[in-house]
């Protein structure tokens, strides 16, 4: 089936916002995760819905058909491939590669996805974490906990980023949190729930609340 850049780019966005296709979503939701206005979301589910991509009744919210979650999840491998190649082969850094991979996402070749996959060595990661859906659609997750609901003195690898815009990671990058860095929780603040970490055994980050539920580690 042959969608639009503009229909897999609010299919994709369904699919994240409705927890990996678990779940309905609003369609102020959508509006929302893609800056646009409520009356357009509703044009664009109208079609989606005719594509058999998306269940979508008025007031009821809108879910993700199998179909549509198959075509959302070669989206989001594209993306997260490109984003590996950009990192590891034209030495991006991590907060530059979002918006590239979002241009590059759309090209409708298969083959050339495999053949960069296999050029990759078949990554199971992107550079924020995130897994990469093979090309049956299977992910591969593993556990993790954001770092505010670990512990004090408990320790752990960070494994994902939930926020990848570009100002979290350089924010990431200043206080030397990278993705495979040790943490140890070393203080939660009760009031309002900001954490100190240690990093790498060497440097202690103060972090607020907000922050830290953005980074999920690895507990150990």
């Amino acid at each position: 089936m042959n969608l639009t850049v503009a229909e897999e780019n609010y299919l994709k966005a369904i699919y994240h916002l409705s927890e990996e296709g678990t779940k309905s979503v609003s369609t102020n939701d959508i509006a929302a995760e893609m800056k646009t206005k409520p009356a357009s979301v509703s044009d664009m589910l109208r079609k989606l819905s005719e594509k058999e991509v998306i269940s979508y009744r008025k007031y009821y919210g809108v879910n993700i058909t199998p179909e549509g979650k198959k075509l959302a999840l070669q989206t989001v491998r594209k993306h997260r491939l490109w984003e590996v190649f950009l990192v590891e082969k034209l030495n991006f850094a991590w907060d530059e590669v979002h918006e590239v991979a979002e241009e590059l996402e759309h090209i409708q070749s298969p083959l050339l996805i495999q053949r960069l996959d296999a050029y990759l060595n078949y990554p199971k990661f992107d550079p924020h974490g995130d897994p990469i859906p093979d090309e049956f659609g299977d992910v591969k997750a593993r556990p993790r906990v954001p770092i505010n609901e670990m512990e004090v003195n408990q320790s752990g690898q960070i494994v994902a980023v939930k926020d990848s815009s570009a100002a979290f990671l350089r924010y990431m990058d200043k206080v030397g949190a990278y993705i495979g860095a040790r943490v140890k929780i070393l203080d939660k603040v009760e009031f309002d729930g900001s954490v100190e970490i240690l990093v790498d055994q060497k440097k202690n980050v103060f972090m607020s609340k907000d922050v830290a539920a953005n980074i999920l580690a690895i507990q150990s």
